[in-house]
């Protein structure tokens, strides 16, 4: 306000102060400076203080005042929670601990490469992709023909070795009468040849009839032996049985073996799942396709019988036993849980089963913390749960029932203290 007093004062006289400033010396610029100061001032107007104004002021310090204390009761109050917080703590870390729990885990179901052991042309595809099938369903079959063929071919076989089997049956007992005849030949032989050697000594016949006699006895006794060595060998056709029954000839069995097999790979072109699932890839195989035998067509994977793979730390397996309780939580369903159990727990780390294990001997050493295969059972018999499906991430919660304890260090202070009072005791 003073300035700009002093600016309008200097603005109103300007040709004054310039005409009084530049002719007199330096005594009458100083008498005018202190008549402009000797000039009475107008002090700017003061409003005054409503009683409104007032109130809020008051408050304003009325809460700057209970500031301190509110802070104060709240300090007091945290201080007061401080030990129970504590305590709390320490009875979670003491109680706790007895849950393992990994993310390291997956779903895991049985599956198989639907695949058969014949090879041939794809004729027709019974499924769609990921459709669910029954035990037994029929999922593809190939062209029966060539392996038709090869059936009947082996039925052939069959007939004609039954027949064989008879005729040898029958020329068994042909050698037999064979036999017989020769049998009763040689005895005719026998006879004659007595008879001329008798006669032979009183020369009532001659030498000739007499050898002639002779070498008939042994041409007969020679096929005699022959026929019988031949029943024998034709005995021996019938596995030493001349009443064998057909069915029962190792010939028959042969032949009837060939031709269950023929019909085992016509039986093969058609192919059935071996378990109810669902089946995957189907596209891959297309009628007209050649599929060698063992060629995996598509998958199948079960749906009624699945399970949790885990591979939790070493050090979290130290109380973990087959048949504890285990909660879980599968990522794809956050708001269902499953109940299971432990079922079984690998006798060794995963990496001993890899192509090239470690070798801990060679090179420098690094450790690494090695994780132990977990199999946990899934209660899947709630109809009402949604479908768990092979490699879902899970989270399993196992319930150890083992408690984390007071720590190592306060255990063994606690049994230090109490040894050395014990040995001041007895001292």
């Amino acid at each position: 306000m003073l300035k700009a007093e002093q600016i309008e004062r200097s603005n109103d006289q300007p040709a004054e102060l310039r005409s009084d400033v530049l002719p007199q010396d330096k005594s009458t610029v100083a008498h005018k400076a202190s008549e402009l100061r000797a000039e009475p001032r107008e002090s700017p107007p003061i409003a005054p203080v409503g009683p409104a104004r007032r109130s809020d002021e008051s408050t304003v310090a009325s809460d700057q005042g209970s500031r301190p204390a509110r802070k104060q009761r709240v300090r007091r109050a945290l201080f007061a929670l401080l030990p129970i917080a504590a305590v709390a703590g320490a009875y979670w870390y003491v109680t706790g601990g007895r849950v393992m729990s990994t993310d390291d885990a997956y779903v895991e179901a049985d599956k198989v490469g639907i695949s058969t052991d014949v090879s041939g042309i794809v004729q027709d595809v019974d499924v769609r992709d990921n459709e669910h099938v029954s035990v037994g369903q029929v999922l593809y079959r190939l062209d029966p023909l060539q392996f038709q063929i090869a059936l009947d071919n082996a039925k052939a076989n069959l007939a004609q070795t039954d027949l064989t089997i008879e005729a040898m049956k029958d020329d068994y007992q042909r050698m037999l009468s064979d036999v017989a005849a020769q049998q009763a030949q040689v005895e005719l032989d026998q006879v004659t040849y007595n008879r001329f050697a008798n006669l032979v000594t009183s020369d009532t016949v001659s030498r000739a009839g007499y050898d002639q006699a002779r070498f008939t006895l042994q041409g007969d006794q020679g096929k005699l032996a022959s026929l019988k060595q031949q029943a024998e060998v034709a005995l021996a056709r019938l596995a030493g049985n001349p009443n064998i029954a057909v069915t029962d000839h190792p010939l028959y069995k042969q032949a009837k073996a060939q031709v269950d097999e023929a019909q085992r790979e016509l039986n093969h072109t058609v192919v059935k799942a071996p378990f109810a699932g669902n089946v995957t890839n189907v596209p891959a195989i297309e009628p007209g396709k050649y599929l060698a035998a063992s060629v995996t067509a598509f998958f199948l994977v079960a749906t009624d019988h699945a399970w949790v793979e885990a591979e939790p730390k070493e050090t979290q397996m130290t109380y973990v036993r087959p048949g504890q309780p285990v909660t879980v939580s599968v990522d794809t369903y956050p708001d269902i849980q499953w109940q299971g159990s432990v079922e079984s727990i690998s006798p060794a780390g995963a990496q001993e089963f890899q192509l090239l294990p470690a070798q801990n001997t060679s090179g420098n050493f690094v450790k690494v913390v090695q994780r132990i295969p977990l199999r946990v059972r899934i209660d899947t018999s709630d109809a009402s749960m949604p479908p768990l499906r092979s490699s879902m991430s899970v989270e399993i919660d196992v319930d150890t029932g083992h408690a984390r304890g007071v720590p190592h260090f306060l255990t063994a202070l606690f049994h230090h203290d109490h040894g050395g009072k014990h040995q001041g005791d007895e001292s």
